[in-house]
């Protein structure tokens, strides 16, 4: 879909449609007066007979326009007649593009950057506007026969006064970038396994590497990972026919000495449990389980797009979990590239085992900070449901700026313990440690387990397991969170400026 700023006069900007707001008891968005006087008190009559009550995500279309080289106009109503929150602008915004799926509509200019926002800029509803039209117009087409789309849209103007150009094309580039690399993650999440492997997100990364010439990609195989000890990691692939990856990402867009930010993210093409086989009901869904690899795919491409001036490294350790005779068992013995051992109470917790030796190998960058994303404990889903990911972590600077960056970006965090008293519940009578702490407090222990290779660094946990992806009917991925992710490096750039 193509973008533009848009500082003509509202009469003067032919579109197939303008978006314009209108608050509660008939009160008129500026953009929406403006149109009202030009169409004969058109849009006044709509709200006096009753078709729009102004409640906030409220929409109706007008088809018939008299007098005007705009062709429809899409009334979308924004609550009380006051500043906005941030997550009531981008209900009001999702209102208005799914309500311009279906209609023949291929041009549109969006009003509603006009709308007060607590706290936000110009910049950031531009954003905005990107990235909810950008999500609303994905759909998955990759594996059928028919590849047409729902959405006819392929134009979207939005309108900003010429005092705000430079903010709002500033809102509109990072948009673009973090629209892309938001579709990019759900695309390969949607991938099925038998085209989606290890090689494939391999090659994905090759690709990348040579689109961005700041961007340079290295693939460990398993005797690289083998020559470095990686116990715990090559173990989760014994049970495939693929092999395993490691794919390391390295963008250099800082000063060159400066210490680099690593993004770790889980890569299970696929995982059936290993011999602690999952039910299988919804198994089809376990395609899903290398989201945070695909997230740190479509962050580095978004933060390579956005040229931002930070040093990032983004890890995948990506493998299948599949029942074999030579898969992982329950009472296994493991020994990490730390030397640390894991005894393998249950073969369905291996995303920790991809993630801990690869905590250990990002002490060779000498980091600043850490931060793993992985789809990893279901009971994180129980605890938080699917709006907010969870967070744990052993840096609070950390993990406060994530969550900042998580009110902003609108891909909301909830900060969860990280007790010492949760560690007693890993205790192995034949190794270091066992790679699952019992019923309670999964989330926790998993995150515990996980901090035991992350002494030497400032790290943080994103367990994005209830919201990489949806279920049901509306089945496929999110994109998040990549969103989350591109705000946190956002600050960052802007705090070293």
């Amino acid at each position: 879909m193509d973008y533009s700023i848009e500082t003509a006069p509202l009469e003067k900007l032919q579109c197939d449609c303008m978006i314009v707001g209108v608050y509660q008891d008939q009160q008129l968005s500026a953009s929406a007066a403006r149109l009202n006087n030009s169409t004969q008190g058109l849009i006044g009559k709509v709200l006096n007979r009753g078709d729009i009550s102004g409640k906030n995500g409220e929409t109706v279309l007008l088809n018939t326009i008299p007098d005007s080289v705009i062709g429809r106009i899409l009334l979308v109503g924004l609550g009380e007649n006051k500043a906005l929150t941030g997550k009531a602008y981008i209900k009001a915004l999702a209102s208005a593009v799914n309500s311009l799926k279906k209609p023949q509509i291929k041009f549109v200019v969006c009003c509603l950057s006009e709308i007060a926002v607590e706290g936000c800029g110009q910049q950031w509803k531009s954003r905005q506007i990107v990235e909810i039209f950008s999500d609303a117009a994905y759909q998955y087409t990759h594996t059928k026969s028919d590849k047409g789309t729902e959405s006819q849209l392929e134009k979207i103007g939005i309108t900003a006064p010429e005092t705000e150009l430079v903010s709002a094309q500033i809102g509109l580039d990072q948009g673009k970038a973090i629209a892309g690399g938001i579709s990019f993650t759900k695309l390969l999440a949607d991938l099925p396994a038998n085209i989606c492997t290890p090689t494939y997100l391999a090659k994905q990364a090759l690709g990348l590497g040579e689109k961005f010439a700041k961007l340079s990609i290295s693939i460990l195989e398993e005797s690289d990972m083998e020559t470095l000890g990686m116990g715990a990691l090559l173990s989760v692939s014994r049970g495939s026919r693929q092999p395993a990856k490691l794919i390391a990402m390295d963008y250099q867009g800082g000063e060159k000495n400066s210490k680099p930010i690593v993004l770790i993210g889980k890569g299970l093409t696929f995982d059936a449990g290993g011999i602690s086989l999952k039910p299988g009901l919804g198994m089809d869904e376990m395609k899903y389980d290398m989201c945070g690899g695909a997230a740190v795919l479509g962050t580095l491409q978004a933060a390579a797009q956005m040229n931002l001036p930070l040093n990032i490294i983004g890890l995948i350790p990506s493998s299948e979990n599949l029942p074999d005779g030579d898969a992982n068992r329950p009472g296994d013995i493991l020994t990490s590239m730390s030397g640390k051992t894991i005894e393998v109470l249950n073969t369905d917790a291996e995303g920790r085992l991809l993630l801990c030796d690869t905590l250990t190998y990002s002490e060779r960058y000498n980091p600043d900070v850490v931060i793993d994303l992985a789809t990893l404990t279901g009971a994180c889903l129980v605890a938080l449901g699917r709006i907010p990911s969870g967070l744990l972590g052993n840096d609070d600077e950390l993990c406060d700026d994530l969550l900042a960056a998580s009110e902003t970006a609108n891909d909301s965090l909830w900060r969860l313990p990280l007790w010492e008293e949760y560690q007693e519940l890993l205790k192995s009578n034949f190794a270091d440690m066992a790679n699952i702490g019992g019923k309670d407090a999964g989330t926790i222990t998993a995150a515990c387990f996980l901090s035991r290779f992350a002494e030497n660094l400032r790290w943080a946990h994103l367990d994005i397991a209830g919201t990489a992806w949806r279920t049901g009917l509306t089945k496929g991925a999110t994109g998040r969170p990549v969103a989350l992710l591109c705000q946190y490096l956002i600050n960052r750039a802007a705090s070293q400026a």
